[in-house]
């Protein structure tokens, strides 16, 4: 799977979560060996437990967002590629592979690694998305590949708030912004009924672990300062993102 930037342009044949295998020739900062998470995201809740019901009665609850903005938005963030362009409001500016590629190649090197540290707890745990325990609408189709693949943790998620916690160090002025897109990157998968709000959680939890452990490669450290520098004459020259209040008003409304 490509990610993508602005404008559906490839930002570069990286796997993603659910595809990368353990085979896969794509090259991570972490050279295929991404930290066992494990030790660190708590198994997913037990049937009839108060968290399991807890996500079931959420799972319910948000059925009822079809239709409206904030099940677009879920729509739009299906396509984890498209991340960064879903994060121009956040970030201030439209970026794309030709006016950040410093960042681009940044990002394509994490993507297996995100995959590979979602891989490891999904394959453990293998727990049931929320529509195979409960009836109702999702915002994809339901198909035989969505349902052999594990809930927890949400491997969306997991790039999701990986991504927001490297632009939220590259520009730190704008971490709150970022951080709170990235949020919803990661609810947008209960609002679309794929995933549990615990596996959602334990998606931030799988990344902060997955950001901790890519600080340890200088190689990691080396691309972060270079694309920090790209970033920094981005913001000061290229036009700032516009559209943007319509947005800001859906992220300001709880999701449950």
């Amino acid at each position: 799977m490509r990610i993508i930037l602005a404008g559906g342009v490839a930002l570069g044949a990286a796997l993603l979560v659910g595809v990368a295998a353990a085979d896969t020739p794509w090259k991570g900062y972490l050279n295929g060996s991404p930290p066992d998470t494990t030790t660190v995201v708590p198994p997913p809740p037990e049937a009839g437990s108060i968290r399991a019901e807890t996500d079931r009665a959420i799972f319910r609850q948000t059925r009822a967002l079809k239709g409206t903005p904030r099940w677009d938005m879920a729509v739009q963030d299906v396509d984890e590629r498209k991340i960064v362009h879903g994060m121009r409001c956040a970030i201030g500016v439209e970026l794309d592979p030709t006016n950040a590629p410093k960042l681009t190649g940044l990002l394509t090197r994490v993507a297996p690694d995100v995959g590979r540290v979602t891989n490891i707890p999904k394959d453990k745990f293998q727990h049931k998305r929320p529509y195979l325990v409960d009836e109702g609408d999702i915002c994809v189709e339901k198909t035989e590949k969505l349902a052999a693949s594990p809930d927890y943790p949400s491997g969306h998620t997991t790039w999701g708030w990986t991504v927001g916690l490297l632009l939220a160090e590259l520009a730190p002025d704008r971490a709150p912004q970022i951080l709170q897109r990235a949020r919803a990157f990661g609810e947008s998968r209960v609002v679309c009924g794929v995933h549990n709000a615990s596996a959602v959680e334990a998606g931030r939890t799988n990344a902060a672990a997955l950001v901790a452990a890519l600080h340890a490669s200088p190689a990691f450290e080396a691309d972060m300062a270079a694309a920090r520098s790209e970033l920094d004459r981005a913001r000061q020259t290229l036009p700032k993102a516009a559209n943007c209040d319509a947005e800001a008003a859906l992220l300001a409304k709880p999701v449950w």
